[in-house]
């Protein structure tokens, strides 16, 4: 999920499906219903104004990260190819509810980020973005060059988020932090 101020990305029409109007979109959401819940939704081509659609019907295609859904107005395969490389959009405060423990990725952007040095906490920089083309990327602008790092949101690498208390704890393997 990439952020923009008030919107947050949640997919990316890649291409028709069938003749019907139906399109084929890449998930950068953990949350289905964002594509398979009735409602309304907003496409973005590059920094264009975002524009309001209805989602009227979608479904996961088995074993893949990838939605086939219906727009109401979008009736055929000229139409849908029109919306090739379109982001798909919702409202940034149109985020489900979590379970105690769970957090949005969102919400991980501006954390403190520490490491482990000589069994103190030393800060070491801020998460500034997030990417999620492929793999869950957090963009960390390092304190001591101003440079931005992209580390793997893995358990392995990120074993600690603290929401509340505003930071996370990094245990990069070697060379990681280096530019």
């Amino acid at each position: 999920m990439i952020i923009h101020n008030e919107w947050l990305v949640v997919g990316l029409i890649t291409s028709p499906h069938g003749i019907n109007g139906k399109i084929k979109v890449k998930s950068l959401s953990d949350f289905e219903e964002r594509f398979t819940k009735p409602g309304k939704r907003w496409i973005q081509k590059e920094k264009e104004i975002p524009t309001e659609l209805e989602l009227t019907s979608g479904f996961k295609q088995p074993g893949k990260e990838s939605f086939i859904i219906s727009f109401k107005g979008i009736n055929n395969r000229s139409q849908a190819e029109n919306l090739k490389t379109y982001k798909v959009l919702v409202k940034a405060n149109d985020i489900p509810k979590l379970k105690k423990e769970e957090f949005h990725l969102s919400e991980l952007v501006n954390l403190k980020v520490k490491i482990l040095e000589n069994n103190q906490l030393k800060i070491i920089g801020k998460v500034t973005n997030l990417q999620n083309e492929h793999n869950n990327l957090l963009v960390i602008k390092l304190l001591k060059n101003n440079k931005e790092v992209l580390v793997p949101f893995v358990k392995e690498i990120i074993p600690l988020v603290d929401t509340k208390n505003n930071f996370l704890i990094i245990k990069p393997p070697s060379g990681l932090l280096e530019l």
